[in-house]
C-alpha cells in the first residue's frame, strides 16, 4: 500500500487507526484475535483485518504462534529502544574494562520509570557463568542495578517507587537503609534476592542524556562468597577511576 496515493484524510484515519489497535495490542500482552481487536477499538472486523495485516509486514505486529494471536511485533521493541543504542555505545568501553578485569558477565541496565531493562551485556569467560537476555525487564528492590538506580534518585522518588513495588510498608525501611548505604559509597548487591542462585554486585552511572544507569556483575551463587571481597575492590577502584558521580 502506497500511503501517497492516498487521500489526505484517509491516511491519517489510516494512521489513527492503526495507532488504536497498537495500544490495544501494547494493553493485552497475551495477544489477541482479530474479533477481540476489533471489539476493543470499535471497527470493522474485515478493516481491523487490514490494518494488521499491513502491521504484520512491517514488523510492528506478529502472530503469537502459542495461541494464534496477535501481539506487537519486534520492530516496535527496535524503536522502542533507539534511545538506548547511543547509552549502550557510550559505556560499551566501561563494560570491556569491567570484563577485562573480573572475567565476569557485565549487565547495563536502563531505568524506566518502575523498572530495569537491560540494554547491553557482555558474557563472562568463567565456565559458569550468567546470562540474560537484551531487553528483559528486571524490578527495582531486588536487583543490584535496580537499588543502583534507586540511589542515584531522591529520597521521596526513591521511595515512592519502593512502596509501590512492595505493594506494602513492609520491607520499605530495610530498602531505604540499603540505598543510604550505596549514597555513601557502598556497591549495590543482590545476595541471592531476584534469583537464589544468582549474587551481584553494581553501581550507577548517567548516560549522556542524564539517564539513569547501572552496571551491575552477577556471578553464580556457588563462587560468589570467594570471589565477593576481590570483586568489590576491582569494581571500587574501576567505578571510581571511570565514572564521576556515581
Amino acid at each position: 500500500m502506497n500511503i501517497q496515493q492516498i487521500p489526505k484524510t484517509q491516511s491519517i484515519q489510516v494512521i489513527s487507526r492503526a495507532t488504536d489497535i497498537l495500544r490495544v495490542l501494547a494493553a493485552n500482552s497475551g495477544g489477541l484475535s482479530l474479533g477481540q481487536i476489533a471489539r476493543k477499538v470499535e471497527l470493522p472486523r474485515s478493516t481491523v483485518q487490514r490494518i494488521v495485516s499491513a502491521l504484520i509486514h512491517e514488523g510492528f505486529a506478529a502472530t503469537d504462534g502459542s495461541n494464534g494471536g496477535i501481539r506487537l511485533g519486534d520492530e516496535i521493541r527496535v524503536l522502542a529502544n533507539a534511545p538506548a543504542f547511543n547509552l549502550r555505545e557510550h559505556f560499551r568501553p566501561l563494560l570491556e574494562l569491567i570484563a577485562a578485569a573480573t572475567s565476569e558477565t557485565v549487565d547495563l541496565a536502563i531505568l524506566e520509570r518502575s523498572h530495569m531493562r537491560f540494554i547491553d551485556q557482555i558474557e563472562g569467560s568463567q565456565r559458569l557463568r550468567t546470562v540474560s537476555t537484551i531487553g528483559d525487564k528486571f524490578p527495582l528492590t531486588t536487583t543490584a542495578n535496580g537499588k543502583a538506580a534507586l540511589a542515584h534518585l531522591n529520597e521521596m522518588s526513591a521511595r515512592a517507587l519502593v512502596s509501590a513495588e512492595l505493594g506494602t510498608e513492609t520491607g520499605v525501611g530495610a530498602v531505604m537503609d540499603a540505598l543510604h548505604r550505596i549514597r555513601e559509597g557502598e556497591l549495590a548487591t543482590d545476595l541471592g534476592e531476584h534469583s537464589e542462585e544468582v549474587c551481584a554486585l553494581g553501581f550507577a552511572v548517567i548516560g549522556p542524556n542524564a539517564e539513569i544507569a547501572a552496571i551491575s556483575v552477577p556471578v553464580p551463587r556457588s563462587r560468589f562468597d570467594r570471589i565477593r571481597a576481590d570483586l568489590t575492590k576491582k569494581l571500587h577502584r574501576i567505578r571510581d577511576e571511570n565514572v564521576a558521580s556515581a
